[in-house]
């Protein structure tokens, strides 16, 4: 496939939040698919913890103002976006005064208000789908690194799959190992039935709380391909995404990692 534009779904993106695996790997695979000369975008929660003045975030007005229902209440949605030095990678953030409040601590608001996981991770998924349907952009590629985003494939295959932004996108789906502790909302499966989603398209939740290796499994039945981001994964969610039968990029190591990526996406 003609891999012309690519659109990053990300859980955290270096150097916005502290250093860490996962925030260095998305800007690393970002910013070099970039330098391949593919038209990139990327998507992150706009997290208290980020220093908005410091890393010159602005409101982008004529994409907010959209209400995003929840689980039957509003929640409206704010996009603000920053310039990534020197490669002026555009970064888009959702915000949202009820999922990521205003603070000076390091501590992220999935650590401190788990109880709101599910609802933050369905508000992030159609923040970043209605923005970029606002943007009138259309993704070769949708690629989504990190636990928050695992609800994308679910999203795009069954509710967006007819929209001109999206009609023609892959999906690839990163295995992660950013493990939340617990459960989700018990509530989770009930608040995903109101957006419309079937029992089918749920089945991999069954009818307990959701863990972290359930919400994954959700990812992998969605999404159109899978890649293995760190060299240590679950074996289960290794074996599973095999079983499924959709394309697997084994992990490629550190030399070469965004060159396997690019040819993995335009084996789609």
């Amino acid at each position: 496939m003609d891999v012309n534009k690519v659109l990053y779904i990300s859980q955290e993106i270096d150097p916005y939040l502290p250093d860490g695996p996962l925030g260095v790997f998305s800007r690393k695979i970002s910013q070099g698919i970039q330098e391949k000369g593919v038209e990139v975008r990327t998507f992150m929660p706009r997290y208290g913890a980020i220093n908005e003045r410091r890393n010159q975030l602005h409101e982008v007005i004529r994409l907010s103002g959209m209400n995003i229902i929840i689980d039957d209440s509003d929640h409206p949605l704010i996009i603000k976006v920053a310039t990534l030095q020197p490669t002026r990678l555009q970064v888009y953030f959702i915000d949202n005064d009820d999922f990521f409040m205003r603070h000076t601590s390091g501590d992220l608001e999935t650590d401190v208000q788990p109880e709101n996981n599910d609802e933050r991770a369905m508000f992030f998924v159609r923040g970043v789908v209605e923005t970029v349907k606002k943007l009138r952009w259309e993704p070769a590629v949708v690629h989504c690194v990190g636990w928050i985003a695992a609800l994308t494939p679910l999203y795009l295959k069954n509710v967006y799959n007819d929209d001109l932004s999206f009609r023609a996108s892959k999906i690839v789906y990163s295995l992660y190992d950013n493990r939340f502790e617990g459960t989700l909302d018990p509530r989770m499966q009930e608040k995903l039935a109101q957006e419309g989603f079937s029992p089918e398209q749920l089945a991999s939740l069954g009818d307990t709380p959701v863990d972290w290796i359930k919400l994954n499994k959700l990812a992998i039945d969605h999404a159109d391909a899978i890649v293995q981001s760190v060299p240590d994964m679950d074996p289960e969610l290794i074996e599973y995404a095999r079983a499924s039968g959709k394309p697997f990029l084994e992990y490629p190591g550190e030399e070469n990692f965004v060159g396997a990526y690019y040819e993995f996406y335009k084996s789609l």
